[in-house]
């Protein structure tokens, strides 16, 4: 029951979408209008600059980190793991919200937070991995499912066989989400986001200024 709760209490959380909400506040509709239609981060910030994207990614961060503190308080029979166990509902909350007909965004925001509640130190290095494979690669897609596979080990030997299996879970769900991204990366046909490229042009204007 208490595994339940968490994951309910987590799916709660993760219903609320930080996109959304700028999206409303910036143009009064939903952000499902805006680029990709995926209300996260990366499209947000595209479509509306950096700033509000980040404010997205904090929001996302944020009631992760909520839906962890209320996994613990509600799940304190089951260990430290009632917060991966939240952090997971948060995960599928976001991805697959209740109220927009079970149409979310990708969780790669609330997966890496979710991870790092459980294990820190393999969660941020985890999400460092995919990270790099971002920068190496510039897809998105392929960054996304380098941190969940990256989790893989560390879940299983440092959490033990059931926090393995939620990372699997994790896992699941972050190909899912990016499926058609990787299956056009692998073509040689993905949208490429050179981070790398736009850091130089931003310090290129400013020096120039």
């Amino acid at each position: 029951m208490e595994r339940f709760l968490c994951l309910l209490v987590g799916y709660i959380c993760g219903n609320f979408l930080t996109a959304e909400w700028i999206a409303y506040k910036k143009t009064g509709g939903s952000s499902d209008s805006l680029g990709t239609g995926n209300p996260g981060m990366a499209n947000i910030m595209e479509q509306l600059g950096f700033r509000y994207g980040i404010i997205v990614l904090l929001g996302d961060l944020a009631k992760t980190i909520l839906a962890g503190v209320l996994g613990y308080l509600i799940g304190r029979g089951i260990g430290h793991i009632a917060v991966l166990y939240a952090g997971l509902g948060c995960v599928t909350g976001h991805n697959f919200p209740a109220w927009k007909r079970f149409r979310g965004g990708k969780g790669v925001s609330c997966t890496c937070m979710a991870v790092t509640i459980f294990l820190p130190v393999w969660g941020l290095l985890s999400c460092g991995a995919g990270m790099v494979g971002v920068l190496l690669s510039k897809s998105l897609p392929l960054g996304g499912v380098l941190i969940t596979t990256a989790y893989l080990i560390p879940a299983f030997l440092l959490g033990g066989w059931e926090a393995g299996v939620l990372a699997l879970i994790l896992e699941a769900l972050m190909i899912s989400r990016h499926f058609p991204g990787l299956v056009l990366f692998f073509k040689g046909e993905g949208k490429q986001v050179d981070v790398l490229g736009k850091l130089r042009e931003k310090t290129k204007s400013r020096n120039g200024k």
